[in-house]
């Protein structure tokens, strides 16, 4: 279901409020999780990002995921290796390729998102399932075409 309308002014400054300050919140809470696991926010998301790979992941990988440069991408592999959260294997199918495993369970840092999680079950049952659907159809799109048009650029 794909259908543009016109978007009044007044909306798109709510709006455009409403994800800055959402963004805002979402990095400040990263920056404390990343410090209390002796990371940066960049290094931090860059673990985030290979912990959701299925398998161990390229640095090419990270750097199209997150929109960091292959260099930047180097260095930060490079912090996570020296603090024990990832490591880089040889690909067993390309032994050319080289890839970045994480070393350590998600689990070991759940109790740093503990906070986030109530917060998402307190603000989500104030909506109705049908809400549910609308607000999850809406973070979808944003993803989709934030991704597309700004990270994947």
């Amino acid at each position: 279901m794909t259908s543009e309308r016109e978007v009044p002014a007044d909306v798109l400054e709510r709006f455009g409020f409403y994800a800055r300050e959402t963004s805002t919140l979402t990095i400040l809470f990263h920056s404390r999780v990343a410090e209390q696991m002796g990371l940066s926010p960049t290094d931090e998301k860059c673990l985030d990002l290979a912990l959701r790979a299925d398998e161990p992941i390229t640095a090419g990988r990270i750097a199209e995921l997150s929109g960091l440069s292959t260099g930047a991408v180097t260095g930060v592999i490079d912090r996570l290796e020296k603090a024990g959260y990832v490591r880089r294997v040889r690909d067993p199918h390309d032994r050319r390729k080289v890839l970045v495993e994480v070393t350590v369970a998600e689990d070991r840092f759940s109790h740093l998102f503990v906070g986030a999680q109530e917060t998402l079950r307190d603000v989500l049952s104030r909506f109705t399932p049908e809400e549910w659907a609308v607000l999850e159809r809406y973070n979808k799109t944003v993803i989709d075409v934030f991704r597309e048009r700004v990270i994947d650029r």
